[in-house]
């Protein structure tokens, strides 16, 4: 069985990272989404949280699981038998700083090769801080994220919506 892993901060998921997911599935025999833990960032929704969306919208994707890591990227994917590491590239910043860190982890676990798949042309600009940013100043996030987790984003992160005030 091939197993990659896709691995993101996921906070929270969006349009973008769900066609990466997508697309990875149909590549791979499993993919592990993989809430990572960066504890230099102050995410929105707690890991636990994240999981519980990103489960919420795979759901339709059989072969798609989801879990959280603290530790190394390089060392999950060697834990779990992983042949890849999916990441999902937007322009050409994104690659720079995907490229370095491909390197790192082919550096400590040889194992860890890394698939890069190019977004669709319509989320090249969705980012989960683009999301973030709209939402917090009561803007429409309806096309970013999916209906099923909509409501669990806006209770969170707009202020300026009855009730979250």
């Amino acid at each position: 069985m091939r197993t990659a892993v896709c691995p993101g901060s996921f906070d929270p998921i969006t349009f973008g990272h769900i066609d990466i997911i997508r697309r990875a599935s149909k590549l791979f025999d499993k993919v592990i989404v993989l809430v990572a833990v960066n504890h230099h960032k102050n995410p929105s929704f707690s890991p636990e949280e994240r999981v519980e969306l990103i489960r919420r919208v795979t759901a339709e994707f059989p072969n798609v699981e989801v879990d959280i890591c603290s530790k190394l990227i390089s060392d999950y994917v060697r834990e779990v038998g992983a042949v890849a590491i999916v990441k999902g590239l937007r322009a050409v910043t994104d690659f720079e700083y995907e490229f370095q860190m491909a390197l790192v982890n082919r550096n400590i676990y040889d194992g860890a090769e890394t698939v890069f798949l190019t977004t669709s042309s319509e989320n090249m600009y969705l980012s989960s801080s683009v999301v973030k940013q709209v939402a917090f100043y009561g803007g429409d996030i309806s096309n970013f994220v999916p209906a099923c987790i909509l409501k669990d984003i806006e209770d969170r992160l707009c202020p300026h919506k009855a009730g979250n005030a």
